[in-house]
């Protein structure tokens, strides 16, 4: 290229203008730098037209919006990087100092390491946007994923920094080992901060439980109202709120009652002695029809049988199940089941045994 630019002006009777020197480059170089950053600009910017087209072509032909998140980040390189680029390059062509040389990579390199942040940064955004636009109870979350977009976004800056640092010449490993004394002061300091946020973390992406879920943890139960970044508040039987510190869930036997797919029910009533055998033997038969009559659909009969001899009574005991986890439903079920037994019961002339002593006196015919 410089000779068939040294021929054009020639013949051209230009020569007097490029016959000048600066900063150890001819006219010629910087007339060769010029067209060459036109062409990579215009090169660079066709490229993109391209890639963008085709992106969009693809978006067309799918369902997903993961096209068109690419599409966005095709988009969201703007002209001046490709201009800059351009730039650097058509000034590589041309002879400069050393130091020069080094300054106009670090520039580069800055730009470019900051152009691919901005890319990461939208990448994660579009994770953490696609986490908390899921389920309703992932949206109540929403402020953990945040935190954790944010806490990702913080960590690509830090690193790329380092990177720029090491670079541009800074000894990054001794800056780094200073640091550290101080980090482990603050990480004693925050310790219990750090340990429930790793917890709210774990709850969050193993989900033992969701918002409005009943729990049951150790001797306390209730509805979960809120899953926090450091405590979790949950709604007792009684009323109150109860805030649970996130790493205490952690190590904790949850019980998760919403995720019960039924309902057992085991219960024993007691009769008195002295009833015939026959009528004992019809027992079981009466609990189950009460049971299969007024559970219906929702609830599957298991057993009944005359279990055992007690001190003060003979023991019934019956296992059913119910086709829901609600607890209110249960109880009314169990209610109407109870009615209806001692409704039956009375009619067939059972008594219900309660506890009772029976005392027997021996009178002493010697006695005086």
């Amino acid at each position: 290229m410089e000779n068939i630019l040294k021929k054009i002006i020639q013949h051209q009777s230009w020569s007097h203008y490029f016959n000048w020197n600066l900063w150890g480059n001819s006219g010629i170089n910087y007339l060769q730098s010029l067209l060459l950053f036109l062409v990579l600009a215009f090169t660079f910017k066709i490229f993109q037209v391209i890639i963008l087209h085709r992106l969009e072509k693809l978006s067309q032909k799918t369902d997903t919006d993961i096209d068109d998140f690419l599409v966005g980040l095709v988009k969201s390189v703007k002209p001046p990087l490709y201009f800059l680029l351009a730039l650097f390059l058509s000034i590589k062509s041309l002879h400069f100092s050393n130091e020069w040389e080094r300054i106009i990579t670090i520039i580069l390199f800055i730009i470019i390491a900051y152009q691919t942040i901005i890319l990461i940064s939208q990448a994660i955004d579009y994770v953490v946007y696609k986490l908390s636009t899921g389920t309703k109870e992932d949206e109540k979350n929403k402020e953990i994923i945040k935190l954790l977009g944010r806490i990702a976004k913080g960590a690509v800056w830090v690193v790329a920094i380092l990177i720029i640092l090491d670079n541009m010449g800074v000894n990054v490993t001794s800056a780094i080992a200073g640091l550290g004394i101080g980090g482990i002061a603050i990480a004693m300091a925050v310790k219990d901060l750090l340990s429930d946020m790793i917890a709210s973390l774990s709850i969050f992406m193993d989900k033992p439980f969701r918002v409005g879920e009943t729990v049951k943890i150790g001797t306390d139960r209730g509805k979960v109202e809120s899953v926090g970044i450091k405590t979790t508040r949950i709604r007792t039987i009684g009323g109150e709120q109860l805030i649970i510190p996130n790493k205490d869930l952690a190590e904790a036997r949850i019980r998760n009652m919403k995720r019960m797919e039924k309902r057992r029910v085991k219960f024993t009533l007691g009769v008195v002695y002295g009833l015939s055998a026959n009528i004992i033997e019809k027992i079981p038969n009466i609990i189950q029809e009460i049971i299969e009559k007024e559970g219906g659909e929702e609830v599957e009969f298991n057993r009944s049988h005359f279990a055992t001899y007690g001190d003060y009574s003979l023991n019934f005991e019956t296992v059913y199940h119910i086709k829901s986890n609600e607890y209110t439903k249960y109880m009314d079920i169990q209610q109407k089941i109870n009615l209806a037994i001692y409704k039956k019961f009375e009619e067939e002339k059972i008594e219900f045994a309660y506890p009772t002593q029976v005392v027997y006196l021996n009178k002493d015919n010697n006695a005086d």
